[in-house]
């Protein structure tokens, strides 16, 4: 079940409409093979909008299909408003990324995080507690800490964990703190400053750091994980209280690559560029892989030769992913109505596909189309997809998380057959696979890789038993 899809491209991205119109599609298998509830996306390049999509279902128990106007909760990508807030202040002159917790809220001078200054909380450097001494409002126990618990939270000898600037620790009591000094430094309330400083200006009517009550009705409902059951249970939504400004936001997936769009190099409409390059930076490499680091309020990690920020989200119910290119300006935003929705790995896939469409992309148009040949295939063994990208046609295994992990090009024999150019040695390489079609010109049937026959997607079924014919 699919709600609205919008896909535009313009003449000087290669391959990228083909890239978007197949990602769409694999975002749609992906809902149901993964038993998503639903999923909304968005893609922002070169300045406009080139994706809007939901697919799925925004409530179970009354079938709402879910639609690119429901709102998600974006949880941890809410800290990268609180850096950009921070920076904002900054460069107004009424912050210092070296400014200390305990001048700049003056409750907190007694306190063990006194000394951690602002650099150290954006960064997570700050080694305080990650969620407190109880974090049990995560499984909805108890609500999430008011300004008091939050205070008496800081005040308590364990919050600081480790000496600063030990390690990367990650911390939502650290950015619970860092709304408390906009709010005292600014002299404004954390959602007033959010109004007139970022979605004022960005034009963002779906977007803020709490959910307002008047919209509960446009809110996606969220789930729970299959890894303890074989059926997902509602979960309540609930307020984030004194942490809104590390994990309270809500958004549509349009409005997100809208704000992170702000953050490619050149756009002044919230900060400098020199205030980017500082957000952007990195601060700490996450685990053993160098592809994942983290800068101030900004999560960084690289897609092939594209250096991307932006940031994941977990809240009871959703789970969310915002990527961006601070280059070249493409945003991709993958929003999820389950706490274990895979939307960090359907994010990376678009940008992956993209990518794809982008460095294969034939200049020269084909003397037969290749649109002849695309589709959704299915057999005992499973789905195989035959897609368009950048005019050349590759072998995709959707069920795959990463796409284009074993992709094999495709190359146009004549109207009826293609031959396997690319892929691993595992695969059919130089074999033929051969098409037959219908009156309408439909496809029919392939005689695919191994020689195994398959069907269009939606036509094949699987009995109760699969049972050989030939057996006796």
């Amino acid at each position: 079940m699919s709600g609205t899809v919008d896909v535009v491209a313009l003449p000087d991205e290669p391959g990228l409409a083909e890239a978007l119109a197949y990602g769409d599609s694999y975002l749609a298998f992906r809902q149901r093979f993964d038993r998503i509830p639903g999923v909304q996306a968005a893609v922002l390049a070169e300045g406009d909008i080139r994706l809007s999509s939901a697919h799925g279902l925004a409530d179970v128990a009354t079938e709402t299909p879910l639609t690119d106007k429901h709102l998600f909760r974006v949880a941890s990508q809410s800290k990268t408003v609180t850096a950009t807030l921070i920076f904002q202040l900054v460069e107004d002159g009424v912050l210092r990324l070296d400014d200390t917790a305990g001048q700049l809220v003056p409750e907190l001078t007694a306190s063990p995080v006194a000394d951690r200054s602002i650099r150290e909380l954006l960064s997570h450097s700050a080694g305080l507690f990650r969620d407190g001494a109880d974090g049990d409002f995560w499984q909805l126990s108890r609500p999430f800490p008011a300004r008091a618990e939050l205070m008496e939270s800081l005040h308590d000898q364990r919050a600081a964990v480790l000496p600063a600037n030990e390690r990367f620790k990650y911390s939502n009591m650290g950015y619970g703190l860092l709304g408390l000094i906009i709010e005292a430094a600014s002299g404004s309330s954390y959602q007033d400053l959010v109004d007139r400083r970022i979605a004022g200006p960005l034009g963002l009517v779906d977007f803020g750091p709490e959910l307002n009550p008047d919209r509960a009705a446009e809110l996606a409902s969220g789930y729970s994980s299959l890894a303890h059951s074989e059926h997902r249970s509602l979960i309540q939504h609930v307020d984030t209280g004194s942490l809104g400004a590390a994990t309270g936001f809500c958004s549509t997936a349009t409005d997100l690559v809208r704000y992170f769009a702000a953050h490619r190099l050149g756009d002044t409409s919230l900060l400098t560029d020199s205030s980017k390059r500082r957000m952007q930076q990195s601060q700490w490499q996450v685990g053993s892989g160098a592809d994942r680091r983290y800068g101030l309020g900004l999560a960084l990690t690289r897609i092939g030769k594209r250096e991307l920020i932006g940031h994941g989200g977990g809240y009871p119910g959703h789970c969310t992913c915002t990527v961006v290119d601070p280059q070249t300006g493409l945003v991709v935003s993958v929003l999820t109505n389950a706490i274990d929705g895979p939307a960090q790995s359907l994010t990376h896939a678009l940008v992956k596909l993209i990518d794809l469409a982008g460095a294969t992309a034939r200049p020269e148009q084909p003397s037969i189309d290749p649109a002849r040949f695309t589709g959704r295939y299915a057999s005992l063994w499973g789905v195989v997809d035959i897609a368009s990208l950048g005019g050349r046609l590759f072998r995709i295994h959707p069920a795959q998380a990463d796409p284009t992990d074993g992709v094999a090009e495709l190359r146009i024999v004549d109207q009826d057959t293609l031959q396997v150019a690319g892929g691993d040695g595992y695969g059919s390489f130089g074999e033929q696979l051969t098409f037959t079609f219908g009156p309408d010109g439909a496809v029919a049937g392939v005689r695919g890789e191994s020689r195994v026959s398959l069907v269009p997607w939606e036509k094949f079924t699987v009995p109760a038993v699969v049972q050989a014919p030939f057996r006796s």
